[in-house]
């Protein structure tokens, strides 16, 4: 068979392939083209779509301008007490003051003894009145009473000399009418005076007094002539006072 006899056939098979694979497709060919239909109604909307991606950070801004200062905000509560620190270290030595004044210590001091006039017999709880003063600078002592006022508080020795003569002798020292003391010389009708002293301390307060006293009516031989005294005696040994001021 001859070229120019196959060449019909060959077309048939390739125009049958084609058909074949048209009905596949369902699809009918048409040899005419219509023309274009009518729009369709819009479709429903979709479901929401997954969230995206963050985007970029945005470039730094210029700072903006400085605001308005605010009003004062009210007080705080005080807050609780903090622990106690650690002790710090110790400062520097100070700058020396300036002198102070010379603070002068209380004075009180007497002496007196009996005069020849005084000698007379005294009688029973009689002051005996030492009136030729030895010393008195502040006053304390009265002569014309025999009796010692305090001025200055504090502790004081009171000491009682006496020349015994043509009589025994007793006597006491007297606090504010209460005895602190007693003294006592018998005297043997000797042809030469005798001696008695005794001493004590006593603490006073302002006001107090203190003076000898006769203690018996007998017993009454104070003597005092140019030769020999009889002689009262006090003086403070330490004041009470403290952190007072000046004291003359």
């Amino acid at each position: 068979m001859t070229s120019l006899q196959t060449w019909p056939l060959s077309l048939l098979l390739v125009i049958a392939v084609h058909w074949s694979n048209s009905l596949e497709d369902n699809k009918i060919p048409s040899l005419c083209t219509g023309s274009p239909g009518i729009p369709g109604s819009p479709g429903l909307h979709g479901s929401p779509g997954q969230p995206g991606r963050d985007g970029r950070d945005g470039r730094d801004a210029q700072p903006g301008e400085k605001g308005e200062r605010g009003e004062r905000g009210e007080p705080g509560q005080p807050g609780a007490r903090g622990l106690m620190g650690d002790r710090g270290d110790p400062g520097g030595k100070g700058e020396r003051g300036t002198p102070g004044e010379c603070a002068v210590a209380p004075k009180s001091a007497f002496s007196a003894k009996l005069s020849e006039a005084r000698t007379t017999p005294l009688a029973a709880g009689d002051a005996v009145r030492f009136d030729k003063v030895i010393l008195n600078e502040q006053g304390d002592y009265n002569p014309e009473t025999g009796r010692f006022t305090c001025r200055v508080p504090g502790v004081y020795y009171f000491a009682v000399h006496a020349t015994v003569y043509r009589s025994s002798l007793q006597f006491d020292l007297i606090k504010n009418g209460n005895t602190v003391a007693s003294y006592f010389q018998i005297f043997g009708n000797w042809s030469k005076p005798a001696s008695l002293s005794g001493g004590t301390l006593v603490h006073l307060i302002p006001g107090d007094q203190v003076w000898v006293q006769m203690a018996l009516g007998e017993y009454t031989g104070f003597y005092s002539s140019p030769k020999t005294d009889s002689t009262f005696t006090g003086f403070l040994v330490y004041s009470d006072w403290k952190n007072s001021a000046v004291f003359a």
